[in-house]
């Protein structure tokens, strides 16, 4: 399970709060012949984020719109929260089937400024 503070943390140690770099899920699935190890299976931007108080947590979106979440306007918003806030933890909607999706680790892409919130499906 990760925190709000752990990816404000990330994103300053891996890519210093780099601004232009689009936020994308990257989906892990487990290894059909090895159940321990986990195969990426591609990524796709993310489209919204939203502080939802009420399930304490940040949610990121799928939607299929144009709209890209990007570090520059995902951080500075983050920065600013309260403590307790901080300690929300992140989820990610890809679809009507995988709602609620725990992030479990993150990435980057410096060639292609992305930054990568990986779920596991």
């Amino acid at each position: 399970m990760k925190y709000i503070i752990d990816l404000i943390e990330d994103v300053r140690e891996q890519i210093g709060n780099h601004e232009a770099y689009v936020v994308t899920a990257g989906l892990l699935k487990e290894d059909v012949n090895d159940s321990s190890k986990l195969v990426y299976a591609g990524e796709t931007p993310l489209n919204l984020a939203i502080l939802n108080d009420e399930k304490k947590c940040l949610e990121f979106k799928i939607d299929g719109s144009d709209k890209c979440v990007t570090i520059g306007a995902l951080i500075p918003s983050l920065m600013i929260l309260d403590t307790s806030v901080m300690m929300y933890t992140l989820k990610m909607d890809v679809n009507v089937q995988y709602k609620g999706m725990e992030i479990v680790g993150f990435g980057k892409n410096d060639e292609q400024k992305r930054y990568v919130l990986f779920i596991k499906i």
